[in-house]
């Protein structure tokens, strides 16, 4: 037959009968080229139509705009706050939390409190493991200290809890960043259902490793804790809201509420949820007696660490001598790369830039905060002499070298920095 012609009988012996006879009865209008086109079209279109319908994520409606602050997660109302909007809640939970270390001291009310120390940990994916090192490698210098206020978003949000809880779970910490791979984070979604799905990853391993070491005794040591004084607080992003949100995880663990395990697993996979990249997390909430869920991601979308919002004068709220430790799971000097002038090339270099240039301007501002309040400013960070190579996300091989590196650093008293490098003669 003449190419790409379908009048042989050779065509319709290759299709078999059942195509015979199609193709008979296409060869009399002219048309089989484009009927063949036409039906591999619409086949393909339904098969999308139908991963759409079964991929696409259903949730319960979002809290309408003029009522996101009411909305309250387990129905606690200090189980979180929109620090943009609730600055006087806010407030009050501290002043509480004074209350209760007064109490456990056997101080009184207007007694001055010892000092304070703050820590607070940065996102950073996989870098986590710099920021485990260097907690292990501090205690075991002997001069760790205990943290009255912890804060952490992203990776540092998984690594804050044991933190929190001092040495006792250093073991622990140390498993999460130096056993774990990709394997068990995410798995790779199939491209055209990941584009109507909720994410590019499937962080289903994630949830499975939080869930085996975020248990009920940890959670009841986060309750006692709480309950003198100390705050451990997550930062996660509410997209529907556009805000962010510092989760209160001692006040939801010591709520007694049956989800509060849950609720708590949850935050911490949200604060983990690189928008895009890994799967969102629902969070239900009641309002006025009905039930709605927000959507979480990343706290690292609106701030990369926090230590407490600068809207909040603490040197008003009590009189003691404060420290804070910032811990960056990250490098400050920018890291070179060819970036080829491909779409997905360039957008994704520029959104690690927004990214690098994000965490350093939440260092400045975290300064200047800390300097107006009184607080002493200490900084750590990847230093540009650590040099491993990594083959991929979550490189076991990467991850070990990195905690080595903070841990050698720590044990033999890390170089905290006085200010960030950007103000710093002193190059990163």
């Amino acid at each position: 037959m003449a190419r790409g012609g379908v009048r042989s009988s050779g065509a319709e012996r290759s299709v078999g009968a059942e195509g015979a006879s199609v193709a008979g009865l296409k060869r009399t209008s002219g048309h089989w080229r484009w009927a063949s086109f036409a039906a591999q079209f619409w086949a393909a279109a339904f098969l999308m139509l139908a991963i759409a319908a079964c991929a696409s994520p259903v949730r319960l409606p979002p809290v309408p705009s003029d009522a996101t602050v009411r909305a309250k997660p387990l129905g606690l109302a200090n189980a979180r706050f929109f620090p943009l909007m609730q600055r006087a809640e806010f407030i009050a939970e501290w002043e509480l939390s004074l209350q209760r270390q007064r109490t456990v001291l056997g101080l009184a009310p207007d007694a001055r409190l010892p000092a304070a120390r703050f820590l607070s940990i940065s996102g950073g994916g996989d870098n986590g493991a710099f920021g485990s090192g260097l907690l292990i490698g501090w205690a075991e210098a002997g001069d760790r200290p205990e943290f009255q206020v912890v804060t952490g978003i992203s990776t540092g949000a998984l690594i804050a809890p044991f933190a929190f809880l001092g040495t006792e779970y250093d073991k622990q910490l140390r498993e999460v960043y130096t056993t774990v791979s990709a394997d068990d984070v995410f798995s790779q979604r199939w491209m055209i259902g990941a584009l109507f799905d909720d994410a590019m990853a499937d962080t289903t391993p994630l949830w499975g490793l939080i869930s085996r070491y975020i248990d009920e005794p940890l959670l009841a040591a986060i309750a006692r804790e709480y309950q003198k004084g100390r705050l451990l607080l997550i930062g996660t992003s509410n997209l529907d809201a556009q805000r962010a949100n510092i989760w209160n995880i001692g006040a939801i663990a010591a709520s007694g509420h049956p989800d509060a395990l849950d609720l708590v697993r949850k935050i911490l996979r949200a604060s983990s949820a690189i928008p895009g990249a890994f799967q969102p997390v629902l969070i239900d909430v009641e309002l006025d007696g009905k039930k709605y869920q927000e959507l979480h991601v990343d706290g690292g979308a609106i701030a990369q660490m926090f230590l407490y919002p600068p809207s909040i004068d603490i040197e008003k709220i009590a009189e003691r001598d404060r420290t804070a430790y910032l811990i960056r799971n990250a490098r400050e000097d920018p890291e070179w790369s060819e970036v080829e002038p491909r779409t997905m090339s360039i957008a994704g270099r520029a959104i690690s830039t927004l990214i690098h240039a994000s965490g350093a301007n939440d260092l400045l501002r975290i300064y200047f905060v800390t300097q107006r309040d009184h607080v002493d400013y200490n900084l750590a960070f990847i230093g540009s002499d650590f040099s491993a190579p990594r083959t991929g996300e979550f490189d076991k091989a990467y991850m070990n070298a990195l905690f080595d590196y903070a841990y050698q650093q720590a044990r033999h008293g890390y170089p905290w920095m006085k200010v960030p490098p950007m103000l710093s003669d002193i190059q990163p």
